[in-house]
């Protein structure tokens, strides 16, 4: 059975088909990696998902319920949360206050005012719970903008499963990161998957092998194919269309 469905996806901008009848299924507790070379529709294929883009033709299903034509913020209320490439926290905010922000906003709390945020203690304990679940209750103090990027990063995830998400889209969450930060993102992925299934586009290729169950390769706006980390890895045409290039660019780099 599966939770999330994704089935004949197009976009289309103009004479270029950018993602082109795209169908790909996420199973509950299951993380599913998209790669692809740069410019294989990956970015528009998340918008789509997300629904920052609409599509021109396919349907979107999520836990049995159509989310094809709903805005961004319904998706999240459905289940769907995302991550993007670049973090969005509030830099000049501590890191208490951002998750204090998310907590409140998924919580339909009043925002009354001319009350602190952090008087209502059962908001304040689910923050503190998710800093702690990122491994950030030490930095709670600190303001933002002054994490170092992993620490932002994981912030950022932070603030995403505030809205408790049946599926969580990470968007390149290793981008910009060194081994021992990306490292740590994949223990953070790994636990993550115990709540929730997990929908990652990742150029990592070492991280995604470690994490994925299932792998669908993008080429030209087409899922090549799809399957099993070991399936993929020994698949000679993404050799040829993607693993061989990343490789050699890691060599040369």
């Amino acid at each position: 059975m599966s939770l999330f469905v994704a089935k004949g996806m197009v976009k289309r901008f103009g004479a270029l088909l950018a993602t082109d009848h795209v169908s790909f299924e996420v199973a509950p507790g299951q993380i599913h990696a998209l790669i692809g070379p740069n410019g294989a529709g990956k970015s528009t294929l998340v918008n789509l998902v997300s629904g920052l883009l609409a599509a021109d033709e396919g349907s979107l299903v999520l836990d049995g319920a159509d989310i094809t034509h709903l805005a961004p913020h319904q998706r999240v209320r459905a289940g769907l949360s995302r991550c993007f490439q670049v973090t969005s926290v509030f830099r000049d905010q501590t890191v208490g206050d951002n998750l204090l922000l998310a907590v409140q906003a998924h919580a339909g709390s009043s925002f009354r005012f001319l009350a602190r945020r952090d008087g209502e203690a059962d908001l304040r304990s689910q923050a503190q719970a998710l800093a702690q679940r990122v491994g950030l209750l030490t930095e709670w103090a600190r303001p933002a903008g002054t994490l170092p990027h992993g620490a932002q990063r994981k912030l950022d995830v932070a603030l995403a499963i505030a809205a408790r998400p049946k599926l969580l889209l990470l968007d390149e969450p290793m981008a910009g990161m060194g081994p021992v930060e990306s490292a740590e993102m994949v223990t953070l992925v790994r636990q993550l998957r115990e709540d929730m299934a997990i929908l990652l586009i990742e150029h990592d290729m070492d991280a995604v092998f470690q994490l994925a169950d299932r792998i669908s390769v993008l080429v030209y706006g087409r899922v090549l194919t799809s399957g099993a980390a070991a399936e993929i890895k020994a698949d000679a045409r993404v050799q040829e269309v993607y693993l061989g290039s990343e490789a050699d660019a890691m060599e040369a780099a």
